[in-house]
């Protein structure tokens, strides 16, 4: 199961409620974390996930208020030692930024006390193994973007009542079955996957959009996520400065969720300009499966026909 807990859900600046952009993606024993805006290591501290395993950080671009969090948090883990080995993955242009700031204001020239791999990403995968994969995608925003997609992979059920008829043990041949082996039984019976396997079914996708300033393109990446984050810094009755800066409105966020017929969609990078009912409001008029997010928020990803099962 994929899981996203929000650390900092604010547009451009902080506010009292709402620390900057920054989320963990987590699924079996991975954790990323999605950007870095100032304040995010306390951030991380009060959600209670602490920096265990916490290896992996992917950038969406390289704006102050996505990566300056990342000066303290490195600082602590260097002091700490919590963290031996980790990898910032991210744009160009994003990493010579985190570069600068890493090397330039935290460790002044000296060698760092911990290994960091600054990983260029391209479009496409950039992880996989036999569950899961994440791909990175190209989003229009001022420089240089990128989008994430985490998704299991299909994978064919288990037929517990066949196994049953089949007098299949628990155990061992079970698992082999599962992993797409023959097995033998102890009365010489051969059994074969296709024998207790049902047909493939898809695994659950999580699609996170950063800062974005249009829609055009993206229906593609996004098409038939489960959970779709993305932000929504403006309001249509302000689309013209949302066009200015280079940002959504609510209600584009919302189309395009509808167009790509995405399950579920969750609000993000929410200006101080407005209140959540707002919107939530014009959102939900257009996708009715639209939250807002709000830091500390925990969402599990589930499929789109779970809630039939």
């Amino acid at each position: 199961m994929i899981e996203i807990i929000f650390l900092g859900t604010s547009a451009s600046a902080p506010s009292i409620h709402r620390g900057l952009s920054s989320q963990i993606v987590l699924y079996k024993n991975y954790r990323f974390l999605v950007d870095c805006g100032e304040g995010t290591q306390r951030q991380i501290l009060r959600s209670g996930l602490g920096f265990k395993r916490l290896n992996r950080i992917l950038l969406t671009h390289g704006h102050l208020d996505h990566i300056l969090g990342l000066g303290g948090l490195i600082s602590t883990f260097a002091r700490w030692e919590a963290i031996e080995h980790i990898e910032i993955y991210g744009g160009a242009w994003t990493l010579e930024r985190v570069y600068d700031l890493i090397h330039g204001v935290v460790f002044r020239g000296a060698t760092p006390p911990i290994k960091i791999d600054m990983i260029e990403v391209r479009p496409g995968i950039i992880l996989e193994d036999d569950t899961f994969e994440v791909t990175a995608f190209p989003v229009t925003h001022r420089g240089p973007s990128l989008g994430y997609r985490f998704r299991e992979k299909a994978r064919r059920p288990f037929l517990e009542e066949e196994a049953e008829a089949l007098g299949i043990p628990k155990g061992p041949e079970r698992r082999q079955l599962v992993a797409g082996e023959t097995v033998t039984l102890a009365d010489g019976r051969v059994i074969h996957p296709d024998d207790v396997l049902g047909p493939p079914r898809a695994g659950t996708c999580l699609v996170h959009v950063g800062d974005v300033g249009r829609v055009k393109g993206l229906e593609a990446a996004v098409r038939e996520a489960d959970m779709l984050v993305i932000e929504a810094t403006y309001l249509q009755r302000e689309a013209d400065m949302a066009r200015h800066f280079a940002h959504l409105t609510a209600a584009q966020a919302a189309q395009l969720a509808h167009d790509a017929d995405v399950h579920r969609l969750v609000l993000t990078h929410i200006s101080r300009r407005y209140r959540d009912a707002e919107v939530l409001e014009e959102a939900q008029a257009i996708f009715p499966e639209t939250v807002v997010a709000r830091d500390f928020d925990h969402f599990r990803v589930l499929r789109k026909d779970a809630e039939d099962e």
